[in-house]
């Protein structure tokens, strides 16, 4: 029987356009596809048009006056205008090309290093990160901390998967320099209070920086509205290519703040004894971009926007609320994070007994049903809950109920094999 839930999409014409969708495995089995937090699938509309731009358009970008050259300079740029109308930027200078989010991050936190005051972290100062956060924004800050003698601090997590902000006063100080924390969490789902935390270091001075990894597919993303300073989010996960990042950057931090990259395209002019270098963004985008991969991306932006965010928002909603209650009626599982689908993103964690994860994604996957087992690059949230490791279903704007039912049912599967 089909379960009928309020506000979900039209799947059956959604999932049309996804060509993996459609794909059997293990003898015929058909793919339910629960691993969007990883990365989601791509659409034919950004398969296209990454087709055309190869077959049709493929040249390096900027300086070169032939046709081809003109053409990717144009679609390339034409990108960078399409994000920045999808998060609400106030400039398309404002918004730069990395490789992924972790580029991104590890951008803002050199460009910290060497900056010139009042933006130098260094030592007396202070950064201040959760204990939610992915690797990716733990790592970065860390080598800062490590190489300029700043000290590292962060918010510790509640019990039911929030961050503990009781103590916000004393975490963020006089001596904090940035504050960096996840908009929603990878591993927990938990959508985090964004205007207490910016609201505290406006208070003190410090800029904020938000890894909107796993905000940017699923919801309104309006940097504007965040009022931070830093936003990070990566292509892959919304329909778009892998090998694109995005770094959004308020102008006039980007126009103080260094280059974290040297080479290509980032100047302005060179000789043997010193360099000046372009304004943003290319300021940092220094070499040959992600010309293609940015091209995806802009072609994943008009799918995504054709749809509505807001729209996909909804229809992820639906889809976590009955994935939340469908999953608690399983014996012996535990969700590790928020267990209401209020102020939660569309990432379920969970361990299963004495189970390993390891072994309940090897079994779910013999049935066709892809998920991610392990500590998804945020090894202190295991360490928190005392777990070795969770099984993480997670969902899209594709995703059905009845691939929630599938996975309960494996999940059946999983405790009857292991007895």
């Amino acid at each position: 029987m089909t379960v009928q839930l309020p506000g979900l999409l039209d799947t059956e014409a959604i999932r049309k356009d996804f060509p993996v969708l459609d794909r059997t495995v293990h003898d015929g089995k058909k793919l339910v596809y629960l691993d969007n937090a990883a990365t989601s699938q791509k659409p034919r509309q950004v398969l296209d048009v990454l087709n055309e731009y190869y077959e049709r358009h493929n040249s390096n970008v900027h300086r070169g006056v032939h046709v081809l050259a003109e053409d990717a300079t144009a679609l390339y740029e034409g990108a960078r205008d399409k994000v920045a109308g999808f998060i609400n930027a106030p400039s398309r200078d404002e918004v730069i090309f990395t490789k992924n989010a972790s580029e991104s991050l590890n951008l803002v936190a050199n460009m910290l290093g060497w900056a010139d005051e009042p933006y130098r972290v260094d030592r007396g100062t202070e950064i201040v990160i959760t204990e939610m956060e992915h690797h990716s924004n733990i790592v970065p800050w860390q080598l800062l901390a490590q190489r300029t003698g700043a000290k590292l601090k962060w918010f510790g997590l509640t019990d039911d998967g929030r961050l503990d902000l009781s103590n916000i006063d004393e975490v963020i100080t006089e001596k904090t320099k940035v504050v960096s924390f996840v908009l929603v969490s990878n591993i927990l789902g938990t959508l985090n209070p964004v205007e207490e935390i910016v609201r505290r270091a406006q208070e003190v001075g410090a800029l904020v920086v938000i890894d909107a990894s796993q905000a940017a597919p699923h919801m309104p993303l309006d940097v504007q509205a965040l009022q931070a300073d830093f936003v990070a989010f990566t292509g892959h996960k919304m329909c778009g290519p892998t090998g694109i990042g995005v770094l959004w950057g308020r102008q006039e931090l980007l126009e103080d703040l260094p280059p974290f990259l040297g080479g290509g395209e980032m100047i302005e002019t060179v000789s043997m004894h010193s360099s000046t270098y372009a304004p943003a963004p290319h300021k940092f985008e220094a070499g040959t971009p992600p010309i293609a991969q940015a091209i995806g991306l802009g072609a994943a932006v008009d799918y995504l926007t054709g749809i509505g965010m807001e729209n996909i928002q909804a229809h992820e909603h639906a889809i976590t609320e009955y994935a939340v209650r469908r999953l608690l009626e399983v014996p012996d599982l535990r969700i590790i994070g928020p267990t209401t689908a209020e102020d939660r993103g569309a990432a379920i964690s969970f361990t299963l007994g004495d189970i390993h994860p390891h072994d309940v994604g090897q079994v779910l996957d013999e049935q066709g049903i892809a998920v991610r087992v392990g500590h998804h690059c945020a090894r202190p949230v295991c360490l928190r809950y005392g777990i070795p490791a969770t099984t993480r279903a997670s969902f899209y704007l594709y995703s059905t109920p009845a691939e929630v039912d599938a996975l309960v049912d494996g999940l059946e599967q999983v405790r009857n094999f292991f007895g």
